[in-house]
């Protein structure tokens, strides 16, 4: 069995950044539309460059492997359920029901899938597949739904959809790190440096927003019954039907091997990423249950992926 103290060292950094935030909240030390400013340069600066750089620089055959169809499922699941659960448990609307189902079934697989997966498995090769179709398929659709379910402007829709990724760094960003990947160009080492300098800023920088979001704010928790069992909900998802899921049909289905199996149930047992509440600050949508999904799953994972460590391999 893998030293618990090394997998739980991963979790440090996101504690730390997101006590940093709510005590430059607390302190007042940046005013009041410190949070704001910050959310933004996260979602219109610092992720698209990290995204870019690192989509030009992966070689998409990593993207297609049986190991991803587990993965697939048990993120396909975990996100209907929370937009099913959004929609008709709770009567959510729609931009709502897009960041619930993000909520459920969006992993960190960035920040802290790579140390996990390094303790965990020994490498992070598999992490790299996991951002691939996070960034490829799952952001957007749910960016789509975002989209389409805060719109105030009249006109055709599909349109408007057609037009999203001239309008949204993300997906704009993401669409040329590809095509700069699928035809093998580089940028000079120079402007490629910078690129990634940049997008080093997204993580701790969505963290610390993240926690100034805490400060004089309601948590769903103290929001009432409703709240508490929506947030009930996606953190059960998230952190325990995601893997079972993976689980099953990878070992039932897809017949893979101890360690594909293992690689693949970790990754679905991490934690919702800090993206989820990048996104409806962006988009306007209630950031009480992605604000406490992130912290409340962050915090039940280190439980599951320890339990799910030792089950796995004490074998």
């Amino acid at each position: 069995m893998h030293s618990l103290q090394p997998l739980l060292a991963s979790f440090v950094p996101i504690w730390v950044l997101t006590a940093v935030g709510y005590l430059v909240s607390r302190t007042g030390l940046l005013g009041e539309q410190a949070e704001a400013v910050l959310g933004k340069f996260v979602f219109h600066v610092a992720m698209p460059a990290a995204l870019f750089t690192m989509l030009a620089k992966a070689p998409l055959r990593t993207f297609a492997n049986s190991s991803m169809l587990a993965f697939a499922a048990g993120t396909l699941v975990a996100s209907l359920l929370g937009w099913g659960g959004a929609r008709w448990l709770f009567g959510r609307r729609p931009a709502d029901q897009a960041i619930s189902g993000m909520a459920a079934g969006y992993v960190n697989s960035a920040n802290l899938g790579i140390p996990v997966a390094v303790q965990v498995l020994g490498d992070a090769s598999f992490v790299g597949p996991v951002l691939l179709f996070q960034v490829l398929l799952v952001t957007p659709v749910i960016l789509g739904a975002l989209d389409a379910g805060t719109s105030t402007e009249p006109g055709n829709r599909l349109a408007r959809m057609l037009r999203l990724p001239l309008r949204n760094p993300i997906i704009m960003a993401s669409t040329l790190g590809v095509a700069c990947s699928a035809a093998g160009w580089h940028l000079p080492p120079a402007l490629g440096h910078s690129f990634e300098l940049l997008g080093g800023a997204g993580v701790p920088t969505a963290l610390i927003t993240l926690g100034m979001s805490l400060h004089a704010r309601p948590s769903a928790t103290a929001e009432g019954g409703v709240l508490r069992a929506e947030l009930g909900l996606s953190v059960l998802t998230k952190n325990m039907v995601q893997p079972l899921v993976a689980f099953a049909v990878g070992s039932l289905l897809l017949h893979l091997t101890a360690h594909q199996l293992l690689a693949v149930v970790i990754c679905s047992a991490l934690p919702t990423a800090q993206n989820v509440f990048v996104y409806a600050r962006q988009y306007g949508v209630s950031t009480a249950l992605p604000r406490d999904s992130v912290l409340w799953s962050t915090l039940v994972s280190m439980v599951t992926l320890s339990g799910i460590d030792w089950a796995m391999t004490a074998h």
